[in-house]
């Protein structure tokens, strides 16, 4: 896909992160937007950014874990623009916690919004998506989706699958003018951790090692402080979106979006059965980056004070 512009572009969890700014994107080129997400209040956010843009744009307060309201949704977006041109099922939500202690109720939650609700999407746009010339059908799973950790079975599992589905599509519609394409974001400076659901009983919240996350004095962390951590310490949720749509454009099939997801699965290339050892190793070598994004963040909310 050579450009973006008079394309019509449905952008799903648009409140925030990475949706919020594929959308603010694409109307920069050109693009006629409609965005979805279950929170009204971060969506009119996006929404009334948007309006900056001279393009069309539309907004629309779904759950993507309902079946029918993506089937509304694709019916709207239909009966507003006439057609869609590019799909970015990009939702998503996390419920860390170990497997014998994670609630039915949540792992559905989960499963629904990472997995359930791409499959849905998937089937509502694509016949929309085969009527042009050329269209993309954009797939979020994670390099979660390639390695796995303790205590985030249902999240692994619905990228995993998220993975398999998208790149099992992408040789059905080889020979059509669909372009499918998988993203794997690496830690992106989202909002993902501060709305997780997470399991606090026990001894306290569980980090990937499977102990729990403590401060440097020993403390136990909230959720709201690894939330925090998380989005601090993430890539600019924009330039991962920027990286997202330059692997579109160039019709990459697998889009890693940050050094750490590209090592990561390098990592399990090498040695599939024990890459969790490597792990900490690359991480180390990816620090100074961290740390970098850290100090950003940092100016950032002091010029921000200061003014």
């Amino acid at each position: 896909m050579k450009t973006f512009e008079n394309k019509v572009a449905v952008i799903t969890g648009a409140g925030s992160g990475m949706g919020k700014y594929l959308a603010i994107n694409l109307a920069k080129a050109g693009s006629s937007v409609a965005i979805c997400d279950v929170n009204k209040d971060t969506l009119k956010e996006t929404e009334d950014i948007l309006r900056n843009y001279n393009v069309p744009s539309s907004s629309y307060v779904i759950d993507v874990s309902d079946k029918e309201e993506i089937n509304f949704l694709a019916e709207k977006v239909i009966e507003k623009y006439g057609r869609v041109d590019l799909v970015f099922n990009n939702a998503g939500v996390a419920a860390p916690s170990s497997f014998v202690e994670m609630s039915e109720k949540d792992w559905n939650w989960c499963n629904d919004i990472n997995y359930s609700a791409v499959i849905n999407s998937s089937r509502a746009f694509l016949p929309h998506l085969l009527k042009n010339k050329e269209s993309a059908l954009i797939n979020t799973s994670s390099i979660y989706g390639i390695i796995t950790t303790p205590n985030n079975t249902v999240y692994h599992a619905s990228k995993f699958a998220v993975r398999g589905f998208t790149e099992s599509l992408m040789k059905e519609m080889h020979d059509t003018p669909v372009q499918v394409h998988c993203v794997y974001p690496g830690h992106i400076g989202t909002n993902i951790v501060s709305n997780a659901r997470f399991n606090e009983e026990g001894e306290g919240i569980l980090g990937i090692d499977g102990k729990p996350a403590k401060d440097r004095e020993g403390n136990l962390l909230t959720a709201s402080q690894i939330g925090e951590t998380f989005r601090e310490g993430g890539m600019d949720p924009d330039h991962a979106a920027k990286i997202i749509l330059k692997g579109v454009k160039k019709d990459k099939k697998r889009i890693f979006v940050g050094l750490d997801a590209k090592l990561m699965e390098t990592a399990q290339r090498i040695a599939p059965q024990h890459y969790l050892k490597i792990i900490p190793f690359i991480l180390f070598l990816t620090l100074p980056f961290y740390i970098k994004r850290i100090m950003r963040a940092n100016k950032a909310r002091k010029n921000l004070s200061a003014k």
